[in-house]
């Protein structure tokens, strides 16, 4: 925020009277690259999630694509499981299951998400990587920008957007390979005979990563993530933070290696800077817990290894707990961890087991309303049902139905046989009839049993109501 004087239209403004301009200008990062254990895990995580985002389209499963989301068929393919609009339930417990997941690795070690994981992080690490092997290190980037546009400059720039460009198309094609058979919307892509939405999600996703990755970067995780926000909700003096020793590294100056920093009243910062220029975000970690760090650890590696240098001890800054600046102790088990496990642990059983019992067959019974019984020729009891069955398996499957709860009752199909295509709903009236001599209540429970023709395992039963006079 930048406070400045200015005119009225009649002349100066009274004194005191302010302009209030409620952006910063944004400023570049150059983040410069950095080596060390945190370095390699970011380069390590970096790697492994592309790798499986570029390659799991590709994979197959019994004859079809491992992972697809088919929106149009309305139904996900995930490896050996199919999964139905039925089965929203897992859906939304695999977000709860993130959510929470999120919420317990925070209050641990605060924002490993964000600087390991998140998709913001992991692309605009690619973009840097292939900027810094296009433009060069920290200082060539700078001192390029600040010169005039020439022939080089002008070709080295355009160079590093083909290339950027290039990767995010990749990146927006698979994207859209997720929801497409990937393989067919390549054939379709060398013809240029892809779909309108098809196309316009591949360069709509291609544009975001290219605009993401290479020119917001840190603006993303500071203004657009609402993480970034309500993440202290879930610190406590407890959760491992990176930050700087204040007391071990203050008062901070320059000095000469082998100066004894004692005698010229001296911390152990050398105040080199380094930690600020290797931030991904161009925050200055010395200044205390903020919100825009993402706890890549970049200011941790580059510290090290200039306290190295100096030969002073490792860790002026590093990964620790208000607790253990303070001088006290650091509890790693404590409520809310409890609170936070026990919630994932209950909600990941039940998916689990959910999973694990799961029967791709579901059956609906709809007792008729409109006729409460009514009796035949024969003088049997007769009740009217609409049976629902939904075939949520990947093959087609034939059922025998059949019902008890009365004795010598009798289930009339009309003559039609069950057969049911994978992801097909359908509706099969049918009759049951009973003698009133066995009817002992106005109401008797019934079941309905429905069985897949040569599966003793694919079955499920319904209970339904039979209505009928009382028998005297």
């Amino acid at each position: 925020m930048t406070n400045k004087t200015s005119k009225s239209s009649k002349g100066q403004k009274p004194a005191g009277a302010t302009e209030m301009a409620f952006y910063a200008k944004h400023e570049k990062i150059y983040p410069r690259k950095v080596t060390g254990i945190f370095a390699f895990w970011r380069a390590s995580g970096v790697f492994v999630l592309l790798g499986l985002y570029y390659a799991v389209p590709w994979l197959s499963w019994d004859g079809r694509q491992a992972v697809l989301l088919d929106l149009p068929a309305r139904k996900f393919y995930i490896f050996g499981l199919t999964l139905w609009p039925q089965d929203f339930f897992y859906v939304t417990a695999l977000m709860i299951i993130a959510a929470l997941s999120l919420f317990f690795f925070t209050a641990v070690a605060g924002r490993l998400w964000c600087g390991y994981a998140c998709p913001q992080t992991v692309w605009t690490e690619a973009f840097l990587w292939i900027e810094r092997q296009i433009e060069g290190d920290r200082l060539k980037q700078m001192k390029r920008d600040q010169a005039p546009w020439t022939l080089n400059k002008l070709l080295v720039k355009g160079s590093k957007h083909a290339v950027w460009i290039v990767f995010a198309l990749y990146t927006g094609f698979t994207f859209v390979g997720y929801f497409t058979p990937i393989k067919g919307l390549w054939e379709k892509l060398l013809v240029w005979d892809m779909g309108g939405w098809e196309a316009f999600w591949i360069f709509f996703y291609s544009f975001a990563t290219w605009g993401n990755a290479g020119f917001m970067r840190e603006q993303v995780c500071i203004y657009m993530c609402p993480y970034a926000r309500f993440q202290s909700a879930m610190f406590d003096k407890d959760t491992l933070i990176i930050s700087y020793d204040e007391k071990r590294g203050e008062p901070r100056g320059s000095r000469k290696k082998n100066t004894d920093p004692k005698e010229k009243g001296l911390g152990d910062c050398i105040d080199c800077t380094m930690c600020v220029q290797v931030c991904p975000t161009g925050i200055d970690i010395r200044n205390g817990l903020q919100y825009q760090c993402i706890a890549c650890a970049a200011c941790v590696d580059v510290c090290d290894q200039v306290m190295d240098k100096m030969g002073y001890p490792k860790g002026l800054v590093r990964y620790t707990t208000e607790h253990a600046l303070q001088g006290g102790k650091t509890h790693i088990l404590r409520p809310r961890l409890f609170v936070y496990a026990g919630l994932l642990l209950t909600v990941m059983g039940i998916l689990v087991y959910s999973m694990a019992t799961r029967i791709p067959l579901e059956l609906d019974v709809i007792r008729d309303r409109i006729a409460l019984y009514q009796e035949n020729d024969q003088g049997l009891i007769e009740n009217v049902y609409l049976l629902k069955v939904m075939n949520l398996d990947t093959h087609e499957r034939k059922y025998e139905l059949s019902v008890s709860g009365i004795p010598d009752l009798q289930l009339d199909t009309g003559g039609k046989s069950i057969v049911v295509q994978p992801g097909e709903v359908i509706e099969l009236p049918v009759r049951l009839a009973a003698d009133p001599t066995d009817l002992k209540k106005r109401s008797t429970e019934v079941e309905f049993h429905l069985q897949a023709v040569g599966s003793d395992k694919l079955k499920v039963n319904e209970t339904a109501r039979f209505l009928g006079p009382v028998s005297r």
